[in-house]
Order: C-alpha cells, then structure tokens, then sequence
C-alpha cells in the first residue's frame, strides 16, 4: 500500500561532490565553501551526503572539512566537535517524520491506520535512501531512556500516540502499539539495510554508542500526550512483548500452511 504523503527526504544537495577520504582537498577558505555561506544547516547536508558515499567510520572532521573545501577549524564556529554533529544528524532525519497536526489529521483521517501506514513507508524510506546512517539512528542515544529507534524524536513519539488515543486507544493499549510498531520497523529495516550495504548493524555505529555521553534530561512541557503515558513508556514489558510477537508470527506461518492445504 502506498502511503499517503511521503516527508521530505533528509541530506544535502548531491551535485557537488569531493574527493574521497584520502583525495586531495579543495581549496581552503574559512568564510565560503563550494556551497556558498558556510552555516550549520551546509555542514549537516554535507555530513549526510559524506556518511552516505563513504561511510560513518570514515567521517571526521577534517574530511568533512576537505569535502566542503574549506579548513576543519571553520566548522567548529557552527558545531562542537563530532559529537553534535551526529546528534545534529539524526535529529535532522528523524525530525523528517514529524507532520504539523494539520496533515496528521489529513493522514490519519477517522481511523489511525492510514497515519500509520504513511510512518512505516517513511521510516522505510529514510532507511532505503541512508542504509549507512541508519544503523547510526538505531543504535544512538534517545532523547529520553524510554524511547525507541526508530521513532526517538519526541515530536514523533507524541505525534504516534496523540493519533491513537484521540481515535479511541486506552493509554496504556497505545504505549503497547508504539512498542510493537517501533520493534517491527526496527528488526525489519535493520535487516532490509544489511541486504543493500553488504553489512550488518555497522560495527562503527555501535562504537559510536559505547563512546558517546548519554544525553541530558529533556523538558516534557510541549508534549502532553508523552508527559501523561511516561509511566506506561517507562515499564519493562519485554518479555511479554516478544511471547506476542512470537505467537502472532507462528500464527501467521499456521496461516500460510494452512492456505498451502486448500
């Protein structure tokens, strides 16, 4: 099924390419790149495009520097250091999920499959176009413990959940469909990624993991829905959630062999 809408897709314009990691760079100038001003939303787009052609491990500074064409030292006037600069990059993906609630109610319509449909296709299609960076988004850092990749942006999450409950899901029945639908997207798209790389869940991405600052406490105040279902996002249900999860899948293979006998 094709999903309604599709969200602008994450990363930089791809016309302008540099050298690769070990190329030689073009010419350095601390003002411009060859992307015109340098500012922090050029040196994300150049990040996205760089990790796409040649892989995270392979980003630092001073390549992504060479890659603009201008000297590592100027990117630090708009970001601190390798750390935000991932951040920065998985908030600028995952915050393509997020729709005003003008076009959520457009998506969802009366019901919520719709809206859910049109997730799925979008985080799909975010994984398809980055299958390097989406190892990154699975495995970094939430925003708050109790979120989950690939929906670890808050305005998604409350996004997700406002939509189920104003169409009739008790709280604690939507915190279980975040939960089941976060689990499927993520075990089947991390899959689908190691099929297009040649890889599975990048080594480097979890590296990045072990290295990285959990991130500080984020206010609740313009996120209502999550501020009331906190304490149902915050319970360990995972045993129980995978037991569901097996017994919908074993019942869906008695299905296929029960169709193969008729």
């Amino acid at each position: 099924m094709n999903p309604p809408g599709t969200p602008q897709a994450p990363g930089g314009d791809r016309s302008t390419r540099s050298a690769g990691p070990t190329g030689s760079a073009r010419p350095q100038d601390h003002a411009t790149s060859g992307r015109g001003a340098l500012n922090r939303e050029v040196i994300v787009s150049a990040a996205i495009e760089y990790v796409d052609e040649h892989g995270l491990a392979m980003l630092t500074m001073r390549r992504l520097g060479e890659h603009l064409g201008v000297e590592a030292m100027s990117l630090y006037r708009y970001v601190n250091g390798r750390e935000d600069l991932l951040e920065e990059i998985v908030r600028r993906m995952v915050g393509g999920l997020h729709v005003d609630r003008a076009r959520r109610e457009l998506l969802a319509g009366p019901g919520w499959q719709a809206y859910l449909q049109w997730l799925a296709h979008a985080v799909r299609r975010l994984a398809r176009q980055h299958p390097q960076l989406f190892p990154l988004i699975a495995t970094r850092h939430p925003a708050a413990p109790w979120l989950r990749p690939p929906l670890r942006s808050l305005d998604v999450v409350e996004d997700f959940l406002a939509t189920l409950v104003d169409r009739g899901f008790t709280m604690e029945n939507a915190v279980m469909a975040y939960r089941a639908f976060t689990s499927y997207l993520l075990g089947y798209l991390l899959l689908e990624v190691s099929t297009i790389s040649g890889r599975t869940v990048a080594e480097e991405s979890l590296t990045e993991v072990a290295n990285s600052p959990p991130p500080s406490p984020v206010p609740l105040d313009d996120y209502p829905y999550i501020q009331r279902l906190e304490t149902w996002l915050s319970q360990d249900h995972t045993d129980l959630e995978f037991e569901l999860s097996l017994e919908d899948m074993l019942d869906r293979i008695e299905r296929l062999l029960a169709g193969d006998r008729t």
